[in-house]
């Protein structure tokens, strides 16, 4: 990432979804979403492959549960049926690892994992559901090395997305925290 970019003075977990796609979007609300905020197809696929690694609720897929065969790899199914409750709620909604392959590596693998229909949400299974963003899914998926590069260039990409500037930012000294005042 570019250093020396403006960030804001507030972070609050409780906005931060309101800028994702949610996980139940099909592919031509995923598409607006991204065209939205200057985005195209390319960078949908690229930016979806960060669901390698890190966990979700429960409440965030058991929708696709009892899933759709063609939906999602039967074997999956049970797993996350024997992790999850029917009706997950604020008082039992576990987490699962998003990528069931390599959970806590940064790699490839969710493409070769979605193209098993191994994925958790309904916009990961949307990826297959036309042929050109089918296409580059099987391009991330088998060309070793391709998929970390473009990855990169989609994050610089996101991250000039509504840039801050001095008026309603600030250049942190430590990334991770607000400067002190």
């Amino acid at each position: 990432m570019p250093a020396g970019r403006f960030d804001g003075s507030v972070s609050l977990e409780s906005e931060s979804l309101q800028f994702l796609p949610p996980p139940f979007f099909n592919l031509t609300q995923l598409v607006d979403s991204f065209k939205a905020k200057n985005m195209n197809e390319d960078d949908l696929v690229v930016l979806s492959g960060a669901h390698t690694i890190g966990v979700s609720h429960c409440s965030s897929f058991t929708d696709r549960l009892p899933a759709n065969p063609s939906d999602m790899n039967p074997g999956l199914t049970r797993l996350l049926q024997s992790k999850c409750p029917v009706s997950p709620n604020f008082t039992n909604d576990p987490t699962v690892v998003q990528d069931i392959v390599t959970p806590n590596r940064m790699d490839n693998k969710y493409y070769t994992n979605l193209l098993k229909r191994n994925v958790l949400f309904t916009s990961d299974a949307a990826l297959l559901t036309s042929g050109k963003t089918a296409l580059k899914v099987m391009e991330n998926a088998f060309k070793p090395g391709s998929w970390e590069k473009k990855f990169a260039k989609a994050m610089v990409k996101m991250a000039a997305i509504e840039l801050k500037t001095a008026a309603n930012g600030e250049i942190r000294r430590n990334c991770r925290v607000v400067n002190k005042y």
